[in-house]
């Protein structure tokens, strides 16, 4: 069972006045929170770095929530899709069950019940791999929890994707993980995905963590398989 303290939640809201209400709500419980009025910036938000959960509006402009759930759900099976819906509006929680929502909540709601089916959610996800939550080599130190990489003592913030490929291949250290391990574990793995998915992450790690990128010491190719951590 995945411990909800500190998860990244997603709120896709284009009411301003309820989306601060429920920003601050989910803050007081020590989620992280962001923001999108929108279902194209929500899905511009995810691509640069996944959430643990999105909380997500039926009602947008411009491309509806549905829409919205349906391309995440195409390359993030996994991400907890709570829907947002209007009493009226049957067929959307129909249709956002058979395309893949885990649950949904419908308008008028109290936090308090948000707050419930969020953390609900957040348990219901698969145990992470295990792996400290602080870890230094080389020339870096990481807090994979808070997904921070100190380099040098100069901080930067890791994406979600950064933070979970290097805790996947921490976790397995010295072992060779194969590129459908990584997308299972890290993307929710879903057939219509290249493990080029997995390269092209690999890269932007090795050029944060590495000194030189194009010979590492740290991420290493197994070629024909995938990479492995070393310190």
């Amino acid at each position: 069972m995945v411990d909800s303290f500190g998860a990244s939640i997603l709120v896709v809201e284009d009411d301003d006045t309820l989306a601060s209400g429920l920003r601050a709500a989910l803050e007081n419980e020590r989620f992280q929170v962001t923001h999108c009025d929108s279902g194209e910036a929500a899905l511009a938000s995810i691509e640069d770095d996944v959430p643990d959960l999105l909380l997500l509006d039926v009602m947008l402009p411009g491309m509806d929530g549905i829409s919205v759930l349906r391309r995440v759900k195409q390359e993030h099976r996994e991400l907890p899709i709570i829907l947002v819906t209007s009493k009226s509006t049957e067929l959307d929680k129909v249709l956002g069950l058979e395309f893949g929502a885990d649950d949904y909540i419908t308008k008028p709601f109290s936090l308090r019940e948000l707050i419930a089916r969020v953390r609900a959610r957040l348990r219901a996800r698969p145990e992470p791999p295990k792996a400290p939550d602080r870890v230094r080599f080389g020339r870096n130190e990481v807090d994979l929890r808070r997904r921070i990489l100190w380099r040098d003592g100069v901080e930067e913030r890791l994406t979600t994707h950064e933070a979970g490929v290097l805790t996947y291949l921490i976790s397995q250290k010295s072992t060779d993980v194969s590129r459908e391990n990584l997308l299972k574990y890290v993307w929710g793995y879903s057939p219509t995905m290249a493990t080029r998915t997995v390269d092209n992450q690999i890269l932007k790690l090795r050029r944060r963590v590495e000194d030189v990128p194009a010979d590492p010491r740290h991420i290493l190719t197994v070629h024909g398989m995938g990479y492995r951590f070393e310190e």
